[in-house]
């Protein structure tokens, strides 16, 4: 029965009834037949004719017209019966079509509203008259047609708005991407750099122990030239006393060539007198003479040299002092140069470690932007990915036309 159509089943079921009633009534009016039928042969059979018996016996008479209105009564009931049965088949039959109208016609109203519903026409407008199954049917429809209308338009708004999301996230994405492949660079760039500068600090670190090492041996240079610039200073000293000595003693050489002089020209004066018996004492005594003035004339000679060593001597002794305070500035200056330049060597080693560390941080930030990278590029895909769908979807729910 699922095979056929619900009208044609209702129509079905209408004509068995109307001919189970047609038949019921053909069976009445057939029996009421036999039944006038068989009165009259009884009659017929047991009753003389109605000519000859005519006056005879009243009670037959009366049998007589009885037996007609039973026959007239039977004929009347059949009629009746016909007439009945006529209308009750013309009412079986509206009632029927009005039943058969009053299903199937919203049943085809709602097939119709589904079928414009899954063609994704959501415009229709649904009206509902009644109370029966039928109209809780399209009452459903309706309902499902509003929800589907809301959903549509809430599916669209939303997927409109997740695509428009979606594209600037993606832009978003490929600008950070670009961005973090920049700073990724500028990190390898600067780890490139923190390396050079580790190495270019520990040279200078180097450099600067190696610097400290000589000039802790500059002191130690400093501080023997200014001991032997001191012992210089002693030695001219010793020298300005000895060149006084020396000056003391030329005065004493001065003084006895001036009295050998003196003694030699009295000795002249007296050979002079003595005649030819002092003429060797003479000669003598002007060889003496002689003598006498060029140990002058030397010792007054040395005396200068002596007086201009004095003065040099004293000179050198004024520089050897200079030199000696000198050294003492330069010993000073390098032992504050040592100091420095130990404390560049430890601040050296500090920047060399510190460099060490922001160098390991570099490379663990560039570690990490790599892998920020590539969870952009992730981030960026699956941007993309959900805007396909959200294309896909607005594809699928643009099938739904609405008002």
């Amino acid at each position: 029965m699922n095979k056929f159509r619900i009208k044609t089943r209702l129509i079905t079921l209408v004509a068995v009834l109307l001919a189970l009633v047609l038949l019921t009534s053909v069976m009445g009016t057939i029996r009421l037949r036999q039944a006038d039928a068989s009165i009259e042969t009884i009659y017929n059979d047991r009753v003389v004719c109605p000519d000859q018996l005519k006056g005879a016996n009243p009670q037959i008479e009366e049998a007589r017209h009885e037996y007609t209105e039973a026959h007239h009564m039977v004929k009347r009931f059949m009629v009746v019966n016909g007439l009945v049965t006529e209308l009750t088949l013309c009412a079986a039959v509206l009632t029927c079509w009005m039943l058969i109208r009053s299903i199937t016609n919203p049943l085809s109203e709602a097939v119709k509203i589904a079928e414009t519903v899954a063609s994704g026409d959501l415009t229709s407008t649904i009206s509902v008259t009644g109370r029966d199954e039928t109209s809780e049917l399209l009452t459903a429809l309706k309902h499902m047609n509003d929800r589907l209308v809301d959903i549509v338009g809430g599916v669209r708004s939303s997927s409109e708005a997740i695509g428009s999301a979606t594209k600037q996230i993606a832009a978003g994405s490929i600008d950070l991407s670009s961005r973090t492949e920049q700073q990724a660079a500028s990190l390898e760039e600067t780890a490139a750099s923190m390396e050079q500068l580790t190495g270019t600090v520990r040279h200078n670190a180097d450099n600067a122990r190696h610097a400290t090492a000589l000039a802790g041996n500059a002191s130690d240079i400093a501080a023997r030239g200014n001991e032997v610039v001191e012992r210089v200073v002693g030695t001219m000293s010793e020298i300005s006393e000895s060149s006084a000595r020396i000056a003391d003693i030329i005065g004493i050489i001065e003084g006895i060539a001036f009295q050998t002089n003196i003694l030699a020209l009295n000795a002249a004066v007296e050979a002079a007198r003595a005649g030819e018996q002092g003429r060797g004492f003479a000669v003598v005594a002007q060889e003496v003479r002689a003598l006498a003035q060029r140990s002058s004339s030397a010792a007054k000679e040395i005396k200068e040299l002596i007086g201009t060593s004095v003065v040099r001597v004293a000179a050198g002794t004024g520089l050897v002092g200079e030199a000696g305070r000198t050294m003492q500035e330069i010993t000073t200056a390098v032992s504050r140069v040592t100091d420095i330049m130990s404390e560049i060597a430890a601040a050296s080693d500090e920047q060399s470690k510190g460099i060490d560390q922001v160098g390991q941080a570099v490379t663990q930030m560039d570690e990490v932007t790599q892998q920020n990278a590539a969870l952009v590029e992730e981030a960026a895909a699956a941007a993309q990915s959900l805007q396909d769908q959200a294309l896909k979807l607005n594809a699928a729910v643009a099938v739904f036309s609405m008002v």
